[in-house]
């Protein structure tokens, strides 16, 4: 019985390695081809055929078809350059988070002074100060921010500002520090002041005669007030480090005018100062 079938080529094809697509290969494809007949052959013969009449066992034991799978142009030869697979990278999405400085340079925008916006920088005016019980350095305060309650802030200010200069006076504090555990008071602020570069000498940052207690204070011009974007949670102010990227650009001018680079901190009474510190820190 001589049984002819037909095998498509381009499936056949899909059968043989590209690595094989070459002149002195052909009888391998050759043989391949037949191999690929005589197993459809047989798929098509086995039921009508008895295994004692007909056995395809031995021819086809010498000519095994094992091509590895899915990965046939990965490698071969310089002469098959032109049919090589190319690898081709992923693509990667662009960067995310913060601009890049060229790109917040063509915006416009400044990010020291984006950063200093999202302070919540008040107006405070301390209700009662004392020595702290369990630490030399620290005096306890309780602060009027115009909040329903009085704030709690330690200030290490014992060698510095003698303690009735506290008593009633007007502070500038930056309120949206997470708390901190101060040999067991819990602080929740923090007063702000000039030093000079020695730290010998530390000044209370002043209000203005007639700041209210719980304004907002901005850097800029007076216009500029009703432009402050909304003041980070104190989480974001730690986990992305706004204040230590904001306070090395403060410092007091020669007129003992705070300044955020060249910008005044300033209220809706007028421009935050030092009592006599020029040139100073701000901390």
């Amino acid at each position: 019985m001589n049984i002819r079938l037909s095998y498509p080529t381009h499936e056949l094809n899909s059968l043989i390695p590209c690595s094989l697509a070459r002149q002195d290969l052909i009888p391998h494809m050759a043989l391949a081809s037949i191999h690929a007949r005589l197993l459809l052959s047989a798929s098509f013969l086995r039921p009508r055929l008895s295994s004692s009449s007909f056995s395809l066992t031995s021819p086809l034991a010498f000519f095994p078809l094992r091509f590895p799978r899915a990965s046939f142009c990965c490698s071969v030869s310089d002469d098959l350059s032109a049919t090589t697979a190319t690898t081709v990278p992923p693509a990667t999405a662009p960067p995310q988070g913060r601009e890049t400085e060229e790109e917040e340079k063509e915006s416009g925008k400044d990010p020291v002074r984006e950063a200093a916006e999202a302070l919540d920088i008040r107006v405070g005016k301390v209700l009662k100060a004392w020595r702290h019980p369990e630490a030399d350095s620290l005096y306890v305060e309780e602060v009027d921010l115009g909040e329903p309650e009085p704030r709690t802030i330690c200030s290490g200010l014992v060698n510095y500002v003698p303690l009735e200069l506290l008593q009633d006076s007007k502070v500038v504090v930056l309120a949206n520090l997470k708390p901190r555990n101060m040999r067991g008071i819990k602080s929740n602020g923090m007063l702000m002041a000039a030093s000079d570069e020695a730290h010998e000498n530390v000044e209370l940052l002043v209000p203005p005669e007639g700041a209210v207690p719980g304004e907002r204070i901005w850097f800029g011009s007076e216009d500029e007030k009703d432009k402050q974007s909304d003041a980070a949670t104190p989480n974001q102010v730690q986990k992305k480090k706004i204040w230590e990227s904001v306070q090395p650009n403060l410092k007091t001018t020669e007129s003992c005018v705070a300044v955020l680079g060249s910008l005044p901190m300033r209220t809706s009474a007028g421009e935050v100062t030092s009592k006599s510190l020029k040139n100073a820190r701000i901390s």
